[in-house]
């Protein structure tokens, strides 16, 4: 069966874009194909810094015929509604259709619509272009004499030539006849920008692939980033070095390059001096090099990835980035040596110049909110309320530094390595840089209490200020990270053991802002769902958090979890299941009897004069234990016990909905029973709420 070769050659894709950027053509190309029923075997998306390229194996050769039939007006309607189903149905008259009876519509006209499928070579040259022009690039731009016109054609970068081909395996291809702003599609393409820019011809991927390995060319980006970081750890093995390895920037110089080449340079050893996430970031982020170690101490090398193969085996290519990082080390190596001569103490003033949200103030305002709420805090998490106080105090005061105003993903780290040098006591130090943490659900939890204290409220200022003034994420938009943010309470509570009552504290850290609101109770239903996105993760069922959160006053997250986690067990065992099937029975029972009554009308205890029945004086006397002894086991925060002694009301349940009629003829009976399934369900409220519970 045939296959498509596509390629569109451009000046340049950042390296950022092109992930994206090939799925992007992937799912639009194959997309458009399936929309018009054709199906394929396969299809595979390639990029470089150069190049989009797709290869879609197995599409037959035209698209296949439709027959359908077309339902037209009844027989007798009015002329203009005839007249629109022949146009619709492509017909000249009602001779062309055929006449179907419905026994309750009457006749009415059927049109056979019969469709030949077209030629898929004349689909793609009907699809591409379209594709090509409204491809979504985050950034495009016109180019050249043609640039003036509205309705140019927009690319990342100017484009230089298509390939389109399409062809069964053992004949020659055909070029998928199209045009966009003068570049027709053809079967020529260009090999690497230095190394072979010579026009390529080719027919399909089979002899494409290795055109473009001859020319220079690696076209898969997953090969790159093998041969980077395989020649890179050769290098460093032979020097008795060891690669860190980094894989963000792996990904973005296999972006940069066609023909990767790995080489190694040096610095000299005096700037080791300097903090080694310095040099790592001043080398990353200006080079885009990798850096060494010898042991747990970073080497004086660097690795560099080169895109030509030089005549010299490299030497001047690694003397220009030698030259390069020795003057960016210097630059750092000054910032760093400013910075010591200022006390972090004189550095928090200079946070009042710095606006951190227009309507929640700046750094220096939050620095003080933050610092008394990591006092009020610290007795919550074991920490001692000064330490804390003091480390919420200096904790910001960083972002006025020089290394951080040049690399600002070293806050906190900064902090702690100035805390450090003016001899700040060590748990203070440690949580200047801990208080960030933790930054994603792969970073580490800070455990040490003070630490800990500062974090909470870094992220409960940040997450309560926000929902102060209803900012508050939408969709998959985030600007201000309030998702992390409150992950990492999250984790910051649960992996620590702590007991905080989330209310509470949202209600102090907005107290604390010169804002009237009343959010807490809407910040904590954001919690709820960010806690079933974690306890999901870990195999728990969102429905047993609803169950616990629809409790009143459930806002402390470790006991949460806890009843999760028993209730999770209970119904996992025969007695919870069939318990739970109970409980529903009685909810639903009672949902529809307070719908002609009202809600609530069965909220009182049942009088145990009108209960006749032995079913019912056994579930009634079932409840009454049940419910004592829940009410203790709860109180005691032994929710297993709790479940325990709910598990006990399995079988006077089962027994009272086999024996008892709950809506007897006697309206006293009637409405005791509903009253006794009332305290059923009260006393399963304790534990949780089970309607809200799947199954």
């Amino acid at each position: 069966m045939p296959d498509l070769l596509l390629e569109l050659f451009s000046e340049e894709i950042p390296a950022r874009m092109q992930r994206q950027a090939a799925g992007d053509l992937e799912r639009l190309v194959t997309g458009a194909l399936l929309e018009r029923g054709l199906k394929f075997e396969g299809a595979v998306a390639h990029a470089t810094p150069r190049r989009l390229a797709l290869h879609i194996a197995g599409l037959p050769g035209r698209q296949p015929d439709v027959r359908e039939e077309k339902k037209g007006p009844r027989v007798g309607a009015p002329d203009a509604a005839v007249q629109g189903f022949l146009k619709s149905a492509g017909l000249t008259s009602l001779d062309q259709a055929k006449i179907e009876k419905d026994p309750k519509k009457g006749e009415f006209y059927v049109a056979i619509v019969e469709r030949a499928g077209k030629p898929t070579l004349d689909l793609l040259a009907d699809i591409l272009p379209g594709i090509v022009r409204a491809f979504p690039w985050p950034k495009s731009m016109r180019w050249g004499a043609a640039s003036a016109r509205p309705d140019a054609l927009r690319w990342v970068r100017p484009l230089h030539s298509i390939v389109a081909t399409f062809g069964p395996e053992n004949e020659e291809p055909e070029i998928v006849p199209f045009e966009i702003d003068g570049i027709a599609a053809g079967n020529t393409t260009y090999g690497h920008r230095f190394l072979a820019p010579a026009a390529i011809k080719v027919r399909r991927l089979d002899d494409y692939l290795p055109a473009l390995e001859q020319a220079k060319v690696v076209l898969d980006a997953d090969r790159r980033k093998n041969i980077i970081l395989h020649d890179a750890r050769d290098l460093a093995f032979a020097q008795g070095l060891e690669l860190i390895e980094d894989e963000g920037l792996l990904e973005e110089v296999a972006g940069l390059v066609e023909w990767p080449r790995a080489l190694m340079g040096s610095f000299d050893e005096s700037f080791l001096a300097i903090p080694p996430e310095v040099i790592r970031a001043t080398i990353r982020a200006n080079q885009k090099c990798f850096v060494l170690k010898r042991g747990d101490q970073l080497a004086n090398k660097f690795i560099l990835v080169s895109n030509i193969e030089a005549k010299d085996g490299g030497k001047e290519i690694v003397a220009g980035n030698e030259r390069v990082v020795a003057a960016r080390l210097s630059d750092a190596k000054f910032f760093w040596e400013s910075d010591l001569k200022t006390p972090l103490e004189q550095r928090v003033p200079k946070l009042d110049s710095i606006v951190f949200h227009e309507r929640l103030g700046t750094q220096g305002e939050r620095v003080k909110r933050i610092e008394e709420l990591a006092y009020e805090l610290a007795a919550k998490v074991g920490a001692d309320p000064a330490r804390a106080a003091r480390a919420a105090h200096l904790a910001k005061a960083d972002l006025v530094s020089e290394m951080v105003g040049e690399f600002p993903e070293l806050q906190g780290l900064m902090g702690r390595y100035y805390a450090v040098a003016q001899g700040v006591a060590p748990s203070i130090a440690a949580a200047i840089e801990e208080h960030y943490k933790p930054q994603g659900p792969g970073d580490r939890v800070p455990t040490d209490p003070v630490s800990v204290s500062v974090a909470l409220a870094d992220k409960i200022d940040t997450l309560a200020g926000f929902w102060a003034i209803n900012e508050k994420p939408t969709g998959s938009k985030d600007p201000y990270a309030l998702r992390r943010a409150a992950l990492g309470v999250i984790r910051l509570v649960l992996e620590n053991d702590l007991r905080l009552p989330l209310l509470y504290t949202f209600r102090l850290a907005q107290s604390r802002m010169h804002i009237h609101a009343n959010s807490a109770q809407d910040l904590l239903g954001f919690f709820a769902d960010r806690l079933k996105v974690y306890l999901r993760d870990k195999g728990a069922r969102h429905d047993l958090i609803d169950a616990v959160f629809a409790l009143e006053d459930q806002d402390d997250l470790l006991m949460i979890v806890k009843r999760v986690e028993a209730l999770g067990q209970f119904l996992d065992s025969d007695d919870g299941k069939n318990l739970l099937a109970g409980a529903k029975r009685a909810a639903n029972i009672l949902r529809a009897e307070e719908k002609k009554d009202g809600e609530g009308a069965f909220d009182e205890p049942a009088n145990i004069e009108f209960i006749s029945e032995y079913e019912e004086r056994a579930l009634k006397a079932a409840i009454d234990r049940a419910s004592d002894e829940t009410k203790e086991r709860v109180k005691a925060e032994d929710f297993e016990g709790a479940m325990h002694a709910l598990a006990k009301l399995r079988a006077p349940v089962d027994a009272f909905f086999d024996k008892v009629t709950v809506n007897a003829d006697d309206a006293r009976l009637r409405k005791n029973r509903l009253q006794l399934l009332g305290e059923l369900r009260a006393a399963m409220r304790r534990v949780a709420d089970f309607s809200k519970i799947a199954g």
